[in-house]
């Protein structure tokens, strides 16, 4: 298997896909036929040469790099991924923090938002392994100076902002969450009602909401939905 696509390995001698999957649990097999070297070598030899990337560490294989790498405490992860575009990839996939976690490596942050004089908010991330607070970037424009609405991790790095009530567009809909993985903040599907100063709990990493206000309707709304980032939608 090549280790710049997959980063699993396979041992030449399991001939069966059932053998293969003993010897990695969980992981996706990447078999490819048998490949005459010389046969199309004009055509395909620029494509080739795309796909050749530099280690991640030089002087070592890609498998021996991550298990550096993902010793490198959370609070660096910022620096690690300007430093090339293989390490920023590396980063904001699914197999290093899940590496990171299935070897008891994985970090805990506090995240907590404070609001200035002017109204504006801006949140940090508390680090109390090495006691050390981290900005995160701004929130977008739409939830700079908002209030009531709800916050909630899901999937152990994805910290949620929903709902909440805005000076200008009144109770919103909008929900934007942040990546621990990407540094960044990112557009999810909006709810289904507009609603402010609500309820709201996870379960089974699952969003619920219920109740709240919505500006116009002048009561207490009784509806509830369920938003499943498996899914990537809301429903009642």
């Amino acid at each position: 298997v090549d280790s710049v696509s997959c980063y699993c390995k396979v041992d030449s001698g399991l001939k069966t896909v059932a053998e293969a999957r003993k010897f990695v649990p969980g992981s996706k097999l990447c078999i490819q036929p048998d490949i005459n070297p010389n046969a199309h070598k004009s055509k395909n030899s620029r494509r080739e040469r795309t796909r050749v990337q530099p280690p991640l560490l030089p002087g070592l294989p890609d498998d021996l790099a991550i298990a550096c790498l993902i010793r490198v405490p959370r609070a660096e992860h910022r620096k690690l991924r300007v430093v090339c575009k293989r390490w920023c990839r590396l980063l904001a996939g699914n197999f290093f923090y899940s590496l990171r976690k299935s070897l008891g490596m994985a970090e805990e942050w506090v995240y907590v938002f404070k609001r200035d004089r002017d109204g504006k908010i801006s949140w940090n991330a508390f680090d109390p392994m090495h006691q050390l607070w981290q900005p995160l970037p701004p929130v977008p424009r739409d939830y700079s100076e908002a209030v009531g609405f709800g916050c909630a991790v899901l999937s152990g790095c994805h910290l949620y902002l929903f709902g909440g009530k805005d000076r200008q567009r009144g109770s919103m809909r909008r929900v934007i969450f942040y990546s621990a993985r990407t540094n960044k903040w990112h557009r999810a599907p909006d709810m289904l009602r507009k609603r402010h100063f609500f309820g709201s709990c996870v379960i089974n990493n699952c969003l619920y909401v219920a109740g709240g206000e919505c500006e116009g309707i002048h009561r207490t709304l009784r509806s509830a939905e369920v938003y499943d980032p498996n899914k990537n939608r809301w429903s009642f």
